[in-house]
């Protein structure tokens, strides 16, 4: 049986994509920070992925035939540790992104880059999310000429715990969706089409790239064909989870929101994906998809039974508030949290020395929870 190894395969399409593989008889072994119980077929490596050593020495363990790669690095970082990560299986998978294309309608494979056409030097300069993925890939590209590798070019994915609408988080758009509170979304984002992917379907992909011949050497976008608008998706929240919309200017939201790069390279930008190269290298057909319509209301419905977050829901809530007036959200937050929302809120409030010598006793009147 073949083995393969996910670092940091326990988010949106990696938990899926544990699932496939074992559909498709590997023996799965997955990086995790947390220790987190396996099931037949399925083991858990407890420990930090962005340590190289104890990457090698779950390779050493393991011997994995292919090992597909989660991990979020900066340049310098993948730099380091590309030749390592080439030489511990057969078949090394990286995960990229769907936002290193420039604005191209549909999306190909061999679509521009934004590394490579964008002119503006300010943003050239950074090391945001799109260029990172897209000088990573050429990292790959440079250090395995003789090696197997893939690129993989997910669009936007959903997923259990992982939902988006435009750039607002499920911590942000499920939370004040399930409390009553709106959202707001500038109108020109709204009326941009974009393609939304299932994590069930990636991983469907994924999974038949690997170990396929078809797959070495090359870069697939790993997404549905289909394609909405933002208002159109915001549509399926409203009717699964109450979302209410409110639109707003896009000066006002990235000026109090932020992520102006991610707006203007991406959320901007028409995202309508061409598929048929990953459709021809696994097999599958978009009939083998979920459409939008049934699968986005099928995790959301889990989701409401459940509501887990990620990580906090103080500072996107803060921010929504401000940009839409108000302050209800913050009677819905508890000990420190109710603390980074008033920073957010009113961001004079964590540099006045009164509200400073205060804050102790704000925690005792939040219930002492930090």
């Amino acid at each position: 049986m073949k083995r393969v190894l996910l670092l940091g395969g326990t988010g949106a399409m990696g938990v899926y994509l544990v699932e496939t593989l074992r559909e498709l008889e590997y023996e799965v072994f997955v990086t995790s920070r947390h220790a987190r119980v396996g099931a037949p077929g399925v083991t858990y490596l407890q420990g930090n992925a962005h340590d190289l050593g104890f990457v090698q020495t779950c390779a050493r363990t393991v011997c994995p035939s292919a090992i597909v790669d989660f991990m979020i690095y900066t340049t310098e970082s993948f730099r380091e540790r590309v030749h390592a990560l080439l030489s511990l299986s057969e078949h090394y998978l990286f995960l990229s992104s769907y936002r290193v294309y420039a604005e191209t309608v549909p999306l190909r494979e061999t679509s521009p880059r934004l590394l490579d056409v964008c002119q503006e030097a300010d943003y050239l300069r950074t090391d945001e999310y799109a260029l990172t993925k897209a000088r990573q890939e050429d990292l790959l590209r440079q250090a395995g000429r003789h090696t197997h590798w893939t690129i993989l070019r997910p669009g936007i994915t959903f997923s259990k715990a992982r939902f988006q609408l435009g750039t607002l988080e499920a911590n942000t758009l499920c939370w004040r969706s399930l409390h009553g509170f709106p959202v707001a979304l500038p109108r020109e984002m709204l009326d941009c089409q974009t393609t939304l992917t299932w994590g069930r379907d990636v991983a469907k992909m994924i999974a038949r790239l690997v170990l396929n011949p078809k797959a070495y050497g090359e870069a697939f976008t790993t997404a549905s064909a289909e394609h909405h608008t933002w208002r159109d998706i915001a549509a399926l929240y409203a009717e699964t989870i109450g979302t209410c919309l409110r639109e707003v200017s896009l000066e006002d939201y990235i000026r109090i929101m932020g992520g102006v790069y991610q707006i203007r390279f991406d959320r901007l930008f028409n995202r309508v994906i061409d598929n048929r190269k990953v459709l021809a290298a696994t097999g599958l057909s978009q009939t083998d998809f979920t459409p939008l319509a049934e699968a986005l209301p099928r995790e959301l419905v889990a989701f409401r039974g459940n509501p887990t977050y990620a990580y906090g829901v103080a500072d996107g809530n803060a921010r929504q508030d401000r940009l839409l007036g108000g302050y209800k959200a913050f009677f819905s937050l508890h000990g420190r949290q109710r603390w980074d929302y008033l920073q957010t809120r009113w961001p004079w409030f964590g540099g006045s020395l009164v509200l400073r010598a205060g804050r102790k006793a704000l925690r005792l009147m939040c219930g002492g929870a930090r």
